[in-house]
């Protein structure tokens, strides 16, 4: 099937296991509720989905407070009860963040409970987000390795373990959450791209990264407005993701002011192509949808588009997102109609 569909991976969570919220508060629980209540925003997410004509689901990322930590809570040797304050992204805005304090090691599985529960309620292909290396050392404080390349492939070494554990359990995708791959270019096409192959060897399943300027907090629309009217830093690391043995690159293709033509360096990829704009509530018709598939066919073969959204969507209102998985849906169809 040309252009099947897909979302950047997160969600917005219902009200009733959002935080904060004011109807209830599971994720000041825990135990049966706290479960029951990530079970049934899972659920809720898959169905979402496929009533849009999403053909390639995820979970909605709705058992995770954060597309980092929420891999984090799972590994041994990171201290959370004492915090310290960090740079993120370069400086781009501050947070308090916890330490690696010890060797690394993963606690047990990471993911099991989301993506037995996926797996089991929906035949579409599933496809499962995990924060990549350079991101993740990005987010925390290093008190123990001293040394970010060897930090970061410590922490590929535990994502394959992970990674590998949800295609043993019928993840037909994984990819790799990397939006730090456009703010440390020179690091990430050295050796970031290689902890990322580290974190995706031996997979059989699909494997894709995610790379974005970022989106849903006012430090990162501050530091888009600052690049101009083209934003090419993906023109630096696009050779070496071409190079990688990772198979799919999803990457924001509308309102994003990246310049279509830089698809051209991933002559080897699947290009997943952002045809929704998360940083918008104005909702997208079928007809915009199915014009920047038409554009990024210009750079794309046909066959290798994937459409998806910009990035994730846990910020946005509930009906906005929905309104907007509405007409990526109904914008793919469209397209095969047209370009089929």
């Amino acid at each position: 099937m040309l252009f099947p569909t897909t979302i950047a991976g997160s969600l917005p969570k219902p009200e009733w296991l959002a935080e904060p919220n004011t109807l209830w508060a599971p994720w000041k629980s825990s135990g049966t509720e706290l479960a029951r209540a990530k079970r049934d925003a899972t659920l809720l997410a898959l169905k979402v989905q496929e009533d849009a004509g999403i053909d390639i689901l995820t979970e909605g990322e709705q058992a995770r407070q954060h597309f980092v930590h929420g891999f984090l809570e799972a590994v041994e040797g990171i201290d959370f009860a004492h915090k310290v304050e960090m740079g993120i992204r370069n400086d781009r805005y501050k947070a308090m963040v916890p330490q690696v304090v010890a060797p690394l090691r993963l606690k047990g599985r990471v993911h099991a409970f989301e993506a037995e529960i996926a797996r089991a309620h929906t035949t579409r292909k599933l496809k499962f987000t995990l924060p990549g290396p350079l991101t993740i050392i990005d987010t925390i404080a290093d008190s123990y390795y001293g040394d970010r390349v060897k930090m970061a492939f410590a922490f590929a070494e535990l994502l394959n373990e992970e990674a590998k554990a949800l295609a043993a359990e019928g993840i037909d995708m994984v990819q790799f959450d990397e939006p730090a791959f456009n703010v440390y270019m020179d690091e990430a096409a050295d050796w970031g791209v290689r902890a990322l192959a580290r974190a995706a060897e031996g997979l059989t399943c699909a494997t894709a990264v995610h790379i974005c300027y970022g989106y849903g907090i006012k430090a990162n629309t501050d530091w888009k407005a600052t690049l101009g009217a083209q934003w090419r830093q993906y023109e630096e690391i696009f050779p070496a993701i071409d190079d990688s043995p990772i198979g799919q690159v999803a990457i924001e293709c509308r309102n994003s002011k990246v310049p279509l033509e830089l698809l051209g360096l991933l002559k080897g990829k699947i290009v997943q192509a952002g045809v929704i704009d998360v940083a918008s509530d104005e909702i997208e018709t079928a007809e915009d949808v199915a014009a920047t598939i038409e554009a990024v066919m210009n750079f794309v073969p046909k066959q290798n588009i994937i459409a998806t959204t910009n990035c994730g969507m846990a910020p946005m209102r509930r009906d906005i997102a929905e309104a907007k998985l509405m007409a990526l849906g109904a914008g793919a169809e469209l397209a095969r109609q047209r370009f089929g």
